[in-house]
């Protein structure tokens, strides 16, 4: 439902369109059954076009301006956006505490478990040396052309070249 979907995003960041096409970021604190939002550290931008002479291609200027606290009706709220993901909170940052601290490792990639190139002098790598038998396609002595089926390739739709193809006998006249 709307409401449980809604309940998940508390404390996101959000990007609110308004039906005037003002946009307002800021955290989400709470919502009620008419979509009424209330917004934390809120902060609105919207384009205004530029009056007189504009150079080419900035016709719209963009206007930040902060708001702070703010409550949205619901009925204005055109779309909604998730800007980012809540900021860790106190409880979050003590549990954490040192037990991230910088250690005396080193960040290396981690491969997939297979060495990047075969040893010298083995043979390809198990798994990468072809086809399984039996398995994925027809056997080989499956492809192999027949004595006695051989024909030339039929060729659909298009007329015999001059001098090639079906010859017409013409009997008595």
């Amino acid at each position: 439902s709307k409401s449980s979907k809604m309940s998940n995003i508390v404390n996101y960041r959000l990007r609110v369109t308004l039906s005037d096409s003002r946009i307002l970021t800021g955290q989400m604190l709470a919502f009620d059954k008419h979509m009424n939002l209330v917004l934390a550290d809120c902060e609105e931008f919207r384009k205004v076009k530029s009056k007189g002479k504009a150079p080419e291609g900035q016709s719209e200027l963009e206007q930040k301006r902060t708001l702070g606290l703010v409550i949205l009706r619901g009925e204005t709220i055109v779309s909604i956006s998730i800007d980012g993901p809540p900021p860790p909170s106190m409880d979050d940052v003590r549990s954490r505490g040192p037990g991230l601290m910088a250690g005396p490792g080193m960040g290396r990639p981690m491969g997939r478990g297979l060495p990047a190139a075969p040893p010298m002098g083995a043979g390809p790598m198990a798994g990468l040396s072809g086809p399984v038998r039996g398995v994925g396609g027809p056997a080989p002595g499956m492809m192999q052309p027949r004595p006695g089926y051989q024909a030339p390739p039929v060729a659909y739709g298009r007329p015999p070249m001059p001098g090639q193809g079906v010859s017409f006998i013409t009997i008595g006249t």
